[in-house]
């Protein structure tokens, strides 16, 4: 500070607080260093998984995941939160690295709020999807990972959309993100309805999540269920995974049959029968009705 003051010296590329991310491109690096060939050559190759769904019904838009954020072997959290609220009629699963999902959902939190202040009004889900879409696909090689569903209600109705970190960008009524989604997938396919009740709603989802975190190791901990509705987003419910999954076993159990006593009974009146008819024939006589020889054989 005292050498600025002597020699009224300023850094040439000093800048301003912005709230804005730099462009892609514009990250400080060292000279001679390609990002994407620094990340390749010393970036952490960690496995991560996770199990999140989202799915459009006649009632809103309902939005479940597991909470056990992992980094490799090492369950690094139990308890995580993976669906993110962004407005009162808006909220998003999140899937993928943990630091890049919070992060793009506090740049979408804000660009969303600037939005509604310019114009007035929350901009629609369709609108927040494109806007997150066109902000992360900048960045596109330099081994970003976020994998969203966004879920929310506006003038349309209830509206569902994916959003991956290269841009893409996908409307529909049902969608599973994570190493878990195709044990989930197996379970919605099976069940959906859009014109399903609330509860039944509820059911699924949690049966979903449920089944996928037994067969996926990087699935676990609990079930968080939320609902998105005309009047806004609530968590429904935080069931731990391991009893739901017991409690949902019991119910698909058959039930214990009756004693095989009673319920066959043994043919006595046929057995008696076949007996005289035995003794009624002699030796080396057979009836045509008998099973032991044909009715047109001839004796040599």
């Amino acid at each position: 500070m005292a050498l600025q003051d002597v020699c009224k010296w300023q850094s040439p590329d000093t800048q301003g607080p912005s709230p804005h991310l730099p462009r892609a491109g514009g990250w400080a690096v060292p000279r001679g260093c390609d990002p994407q060939t620094f990340l390749q050559i010393h970036g952490p190759r960690l496995a991560h998984g996770t199990t999140t769904l989202a799915f459009r019904f006649r009632h809103g838009v309902i939005a479940a995941a597991d909470t056990r954020s992992s980094c490799g072997s090492y369950v690094a959290c139990p308890a995580s939160c993976k669906v993110i609220p962004v407005h009162q009629h808006l909220l998003g699963t999140t899937s993928g690295t943990s630091a890049d999902c919070a992060t793009w959902y506090r740049v979408l939190q804000r660009e969303l709020r600037l939005r509604e202040l310019r114009e007035g009004q929350l901009p629609s889900v369709a609108s927040a999807a494109k806007l997150l879409s066109a902000m992360m696909s900048q960045y596109r090689g330099l081994d970003l990972c976020v994998a969203t569903a966004l879920c929310g209600w506006d003038r349309s109705g209830p509206m569902l959309f994916y959003v991956y970190s290269d841009g893409t960008r996908l409307q529909g009524d049902i969608f599973s993100v994570g190493s878990g989604s195709p044990y989930a997938y197996g379970v919605l396919d099976r069940g959906y309805r859009y014109d399903m009740s609330t509860q039944e709603a509820y059911a699924l989802a949690r049966c979903a999540v449920a089944h996928a975190t037994h067969r996926d190791a990087y699935s676990g901990g609990s079930v968080d269920l939320f609902h998105v509705r005309e009047s806004g987003w609530e968590h429904v419910s935080r069931s731990d995974a391991c009893v739901l999954y017991m409690e949902l076993q019991k119910l698909l159990e058959p039930e214990p049959e009756e004693d095989a006593s009673h319920a066959h009974p043994e043919p006595a009146t046929a057995h008696r029968a076949a007996e005289e008819r035995e003794l009624s024939v002699g030796p080396g006589e057979m009836t045509p009705g008998d099973s032991r020889m044909p009715a047109g054989t001839e004796t040599v």
